[in-house]
């Protein structure tokens, strides 16, 4: 029997993702939201899950420790995903990939300070309008770095737009549009392909009904 194993984030990800795999005819047999487990069996004998932190479902994928993960297009984009396949959009989680900064204020000339955690993201967008930025990396309450003048400016996801208006802030420029992907290990999608390329196309089967 070939074990296949699907990394997972909770949260907003899992929440849409879950929907999509029941489609698929996979199930967790333990409600993920009420347990502090990290893997689950699946109404699949073969297929499990784990869930992860949303950084962490690339790197898991890309060595090999999950064969199949679903993970933001903004995660693929920092991590750097050369080394794993993405055969689907799954049409999930959208959002956008902005800068921000305080409302009304015009960004100053020369060099200015970023606040983010898409470091590597922030440093190509900026590169390629030939803008000097001194990055600073941060791994939450982004809003803050411009009210307390750690930041001229923040590059973060944007959803609704409220946490950015409660916090005096508003969207500038827009760098890309994000929603979640499926991402597959490339040895795993040669030595398992028959289950994996099973699994690929229940999905967007149920990705097209849904669509």
């Amino acid at each position: 029997m070939t074990q296949i194993t699907i990394a997972l984030t909770k949260g907003r990800i899992l929440k849409e993702t879950l929907p999509l795999l029941a489609a698929a005819g996979i199930e967790p047999l333990e409600d993920i939201s009420k347990s502090r487990k990290l893997t689950f069996e699946t109404s699949v004998d073969d297929v499990r899950l784990l869930i992860l932190r949303g950084s962490d479902v690339p790197t898991y994928v890309k060595y090999g420790a999950a064969d199949i993960g679903v993970a933001g297009k903004d995660t693929l984009m920092e991590s750097g995903a050369e080394e794993l396949y993405e055969p689907l959009d799954l049409n999930i989680a959208h959002c956008r990939l902005m800068t921000a900064a305080i409302k009304g204020v015009p960004t100053r000339p020369g060099r200015i300070k970023v606040a983010t955690k898409y470091v590597n993201i922030a440093r190509k967008y900026y590169a390629a309008q030939g803008r000097q930025v001194d990055l600073i990396k941060l791994y939450g309450a982004m809003e803050l770095a411009p009210i307390m003048d750690l930041a001229d400016e923040i590059v973060d996801i944007v959803d609704t737009g409220n946490t950015l208006k409660a916090n005096g802030l508003e969207p500038r420029e827009f760098i890309c549009d994000i929603s979640s992907r499926l991402i597959v290990n490339k040895a795993s999608m040669k030595m398992k392909h028959e289950s994996i390329q099973k699994i690929i196309d229940a999905i967007e089967a149920a990705l097209a009904v849904s669509a």
